[in-house]
């Protein structure tokens, strides 16, 4: 949506052809029964990014609320701040010490040269963080979320992403001193009404009249100067064609693709998710959103509080409580059916004395096919693959799972900004 604002706005000739109903992709939300939910789990406007984020503040103006991050780690039946390095005051004393002794040890030892530099995800963790950190949390919760071993993870994307903690917080946070981490989320915006898909409409608004839903493409061909995308039963000619649909999608519609692109583009992995939506009767806890790197508690990896990113998104008296659920395509998990996705969250937040089922007063399920991409250790020479072989056909990427990038909602709008700034003009 916003790649087709941008283009129309500098007079370009545009044409969204989308596969869904609706659009929104995976910030679209539902409403029912009073209650709101993010169907793609939930998700909140905040940036590094100034513009991106002025960008995004300006599409909701007047439908904005704003909140003030209270985010927890539920660690041995504690609601331990985060990120877990600025909680380690609130842990056991056994593991507040194994986490600040481990955390300096490393430290030393990276910086005298004794450890050598890390080839994979979970080497990455020990060495940024010491085993303390990285056995209480890090890689319980890494793995839980990726659903894939840790040493079989790539480490080229965690930078920026996950910044090594400053010692001074570290031992600060130990003795008790108040640290914040990640301060660019410490205050986000939701919208008050209509969900995160209200963002993802106020975009769209200019170039409504331009979309074509219910378009699903099955075949892409160019013929001379021209393109032609059909669905099956109607073919859209175009002179040029950008592509924000997933690659798995996009390469079964092209002709004559070659065996190992076919190959490089299987093997990129990827996680679903399931959302497993909980409207009670009363009050919740005064978070914002909590990770659970329990196994024992199920296999949710994060809880997010939707009531309290905006008051409108449950009825009054009411609260609203998002489970999230990633898992590989064909797993075990992706076997579960709604209703028991359904009972296991319900039964965990009564373990976790969050809510009980008594309470419970609207209960639904989202599933989605596309939600995270995993970084294995192939990743980069098969996204190089498939990423020469469109470049070669003259089809840009753009988006998550156009150019398989784990952006997130403001990378994305940045992502177009610098795509539409070097893109041709007609």
């Amino acid at each position: 949506m916003t790649l087709a604002r941008l283009l129309h706005e500098r007079g370009e000739k545009v044409v969204v052809l989308e596969a869904e109903p609706v659009i929104g992709g995976l910030c679209r939300s539902r409403q029912e029964n009073g209650f709101t939910f993010d169907t793609g789990g939930s998700h909140i406007i905040f940036s590094k990014d100034t513009e991106v984020l002025g960008f995004m503040r300006r599409m909701i103006a007047g439908n904005e609320q704003r909140n003030d991050r209270n985010t927890k780690i539920f660690y041995m039946g504690k609601h331990v701040k985060y990120p877990f390095e600025n909680g380690l005051y609130e842990l056991p004393p056994d593991d507040r010490f194994a986490c600040i002794n481990g955390f300096i040890n490393t430290l030393i030892a990276v910086e005298t040269g004794k450890i050598r530099p890390p080839k994979n995800f979970r080497e990455w963790i020990y060495y940024t963080f010491g085993p303390g950190i990285a056995e209480c949390y890090m890689v319980p919760y890494n793995e839980k979320i990726w659903k894939y071993p840790t040493e079989k993870m790539s480490l080229h994307w965690v930078n920026g992403r996950i910044p090594r903690p400053p010692v001074e917080d570290i031992i600060k946070s130990a003795i008790g001193i108040e640290t914040e981490g990640y301060t660019h989320q410490a205050v986000f915006s939701y919208p008050l009404d209509g969900g995160i898909e209200a963002l993802v409409a106020a975009i769209a608004r200019p170039v409504l009249p331009f979309i074509r839903t219910g378009f699903r493409v099955t075949s892409l061909k160019k013929i001379g100067s021209l393109w032609e995308i059909s669905n099956g039963t109607e073919t859209v000619t175009t002179d040029r064609v950008i592509c924000t649909i997933p690659i798995q999608h996009l390469l079964p519609c092209l002709e004559k693709v070659p065996a190992k692109v076919t190959k490089a583009c299987n093997s990129l992995v990827y996680n679903s998710l399931i959302c497993v939506n909980i409207g009670i009767r009363g009050t919740i806890p005064p978070v914002s959103w909590m990770y659970i790197p329990d196994r024992n508690l199920g296999k949710t990896n994060r809880l997010s509080f939707p009531s309290s990113f905006s008051r409108h998104t449950a009825p009054d008296g009411c609260s609203a409580i998002l489970a999230e659920i990633t898992h590989q395509p064909g797993d075990e998990i992706s076997t579960m059916t709604d209703a028991e996705a359904t009972e296991e969250v319900i039964g965990m937040l009564e373990k976790m004395q969050i809510c009980t089922r008594n309470q419970v007063v609207f209960t639904s399920v989202q599933r989605q096919p596309f939600a995270y991409v995993v970084y294995d250790l192939a990743y980069q020479k098969n996204i190089a693959t498939v990423r020469e072989f469109c470049a070669s056909k003259e089809i840009p990427l753009v988006g998550r799972f156009a150019q398989f990038e784990y952006l997130n909602m403001d990378a994305c709008i940045r992502s177009v900004i610098d795509f539409v700034a070097r893109y041709p003009r007609e």
